[in-house]
């Protein structure tokens, strides 16, 4: 933040590690897709826009999605946001522990002392972040229930979402 000018709008992509069992649905290693956006006048609205606009654009206009109260600690108000299961179609299935609802990614508004030590004065700038993780999208868009064939460099399962290039 301290090198660019507002207003700020970037995603930066990067490789995570955490300490965590392999099943279905989580690894060890993982990638996430952060964004940023710093500018005089942002809300909770505009990142809901532009989410719902996001969900719509990658697993169709029909679904559904919902903002809940969530924690993380670089935003406040922090929200984690929901799609229909796509496995399902929102009836409940072992994919969305029975909620009929999905996870897909954790937002919220720039905490002010994240803007200040960042250099901009939270009196004059809002922004929102958000961070998702590319395999679960591609989780939902392909409705793969288990995350373990991406990581596994099996080229006959992943060729089927490439056209065999």
């Amino acid at each position: 933040m301290r090198a660019l000018d507002p207003p700020i709008r970037v995603l930066m992509p990067g490789r995570c590690f955490r300490y965590e069992a392999v099943d279905a649905s989580h690894s060890f290693e993982f990638f996430q897709i952060e964004g940023l956006v710093v500018d005089r006048e942002t809300s909770l609205a505009d990142l809901k826009g532009m989410l719902e606009q996001f969900a719509h654009g990658l697993y169709g206009p029909e679904t559904a999605t919902r903002f809940r109260p969530g924690y993380y600690p670089f935003t406040e108000p922090s929200v984690a946001f929901d799609v229909t299961c796509l496995v399902c179609g929102g009836a409940g299935c072992p994919a969305c522990k029975r909620t009929g609802w999905m996870t897909v990614l954790g937002a919220g508004m720039v905490h002010p002392t994240v803007l200040r030590n960042g250099g901009f004065d939270p009196d004059l700038y809002q922004g929102y972040a958000f961070g998702m993780g590319p395999d679960r999208m591609t989780l939902l868009r392909y409705g793969i229930a288990d995350l373990r064939p991406l990581m596994a460099a099996d080229l006959r399962f992943l060729e089927q979402f490439s056209g065999g290039r």
